[in-house]
């Protein structure tokens, strides 16, 4: 049998365990953002805009602290289990999580959001680990690109949804509104089934048995970091993934009091802003499988970047236009903004996942993780400063000309390709 029809066989018989993989992150993925924006769109309402900054610091620090322990139970335990396991801490999530926005909460909430964290936390080595093992490298790029379109349909759904749920008119519960009870309800829903859906994940091996578990917490993902320091190209590459991270979270944040305050527009509009975004992160992260593949996959960071940062800077001018047209705009440099993101995250990603040994997989990816989140917990605060002094287009335009530098940085460091 020739080497093209075995790489064909593999991908085949991969794709039953990446479909499970794949439904169980996606559900998990729009009940996380669903319960979000939900929380952020009444707390922004309620004139209470800095706690979207506070719940972006919650919602890190588990990433950080607990990073090490969950590249261990990634390389230690069967994914399979792991995976199970953070599904049913999802669920005891989502329950403080409805109490919280039952009874408006903001306590609860916060520790629904460190919760999730958690679970977030563990699930991630274990998914993006999993992804090398099915498939041969020279196709995990497109397999990321697959699962980021599934992915930014589950965020999107649970984005979009949030606002219209919110926005449900009727009688409530004991002084929660129908929106608020509706909210309480589907969050629950959807674990359940999340959780269910998990037990379809196949059983494999462990990759590392006799690994030992990481005292040393934070101070491990420290030793990995100060590892990592020997590879100039992972080095780079997650550097490069931290400021994405940070820009997605941070456009996040300021999108929310842009559309509600000082466009006026409803929670549902608002929502619909974001998910503009997030369709044309999936169309990227699709032409990023194809674009990628292979030694010219550095070739499409700078210029996707710069696009990135170019449509960023455009939405500063948006209040100087009519009224009318405006919202058309947003909608398409939104939408621009995201397929060069997706363009520009996808090889990042897969380089992540192929580049470290089999038996370290899922240290590296959760200390990468970890790195990313403390990039998400700068945009809490950061977009805290920029909402108290700047009009959110503003804070909007000059985030993404510092994306366009970034273009540039990184258009030098890979001039004569990966090395």
């Amino acid at each position: 049998m020739s080497e093209g029809v075995s790489q064909r066989e593999a991908i085949r018989k991969a794709r039953g365990s990446f479909a499970a993989m794949a439904a169980t992150y996606c559900l998990g993925v729009f009940n996380d953002n669903f319960f979000k924006q939900a929380a952020m769109l009444i707390a922004v309402a309620a004139g209470k805009s800095s706690l979207q900054g506070y719940a972006a610091v919650v919602f890190t620090l588990p990433f950080i602290f607990c990073a090490a322990p969950a590249g261990w139970m990634a390389d230690r335990f069967s994914k399979r289990n792991v995976v199970i396991g953070s599904k049913a801490l999802e669920l005891a999530a989502m329950i403080f999580g409805a109490a919280g926005i039952l009874l408006v909460n903001w306590y609860l909430v916060f520790v629904m959001l460190a919760l999730m964290a958690l679970q977030s936390t563990i699930f991630s080595p274990s998914l993006n680990g999993s992804i090398p093992e099915l498939y041969p490298a020279e196709y995990v790029t497109r397999a990321n690109g697959y699962l980021k379109m599934f992915s930014i349909g589950g965020i999107l759904a649970g984005i979009a949804t949030a606002g219209i749920v919110l926005d449900m008119q009727g009688p409530g519960f004991h002084g929660a509104s129908l929106g608020q009870v509706g909210v309480g309800i589907v969050v629950i829903g959807v674990a359940i089934l999340g959780l269910a859906v998990s037990l379809g994940v196949p059983r494999r091996r462990a990759a590392a048995p006799e690994r030992k578990f990481p005292w040393g917490g934070p101070i491990e993902t420290l030793r990995t970091w100060w590892d990592m320091r020997k590879d100039r190209l992972l080095r780079t590459v997650i550097l490069s993934n931290v400021y994405f991270w940070f820009l997605g979270s941070l456009q996040y944040l300021i999108l929310n009091p842009m559309g509600l305050r000082q466009f006026g527009y409803s929670k549902s509009l608002t929502s619909y802003l974001i998910a503009a975004q997030l369709v044309g992160i999936a169309i990227g992260g699709l032409i990023s499988g194809w674009l990628s593949q292979g030694p010219r996959w550095t070739k499409v960071l700078a210029p996707s970047a710069a696009v990135l940062g170019a449509c960023m800077a455009a939405v500063g001018a948006t209040p100087y236009i009519a009224a009318g047209a405006r919202l058309y705009v947003l909608f398409a440099l939104l939408g621009a903004a995201g397929v060069a993101g997706g363009i520009f995250v996808i090889p990042l990603e897969s380089f992540i996942q192929v580049r470290p040994d089999a038996q370290r997989k899922g240290a590296v990816i959760s200390a990468a993780n970890a790195a990313s989140f403390v990039g998400i917990l700068l945009s809490g605060l950061v977009s805290n400063s920029l909402n108290a002094v700047l009009r959110p287009t503003t804070s909007y335009a000059l985030a993404g000309l510092e994306t366009m530098l970034v273009a540039l940085a990184i258009m030098f460091t890979f001039r004569g390709g990966p090395k």
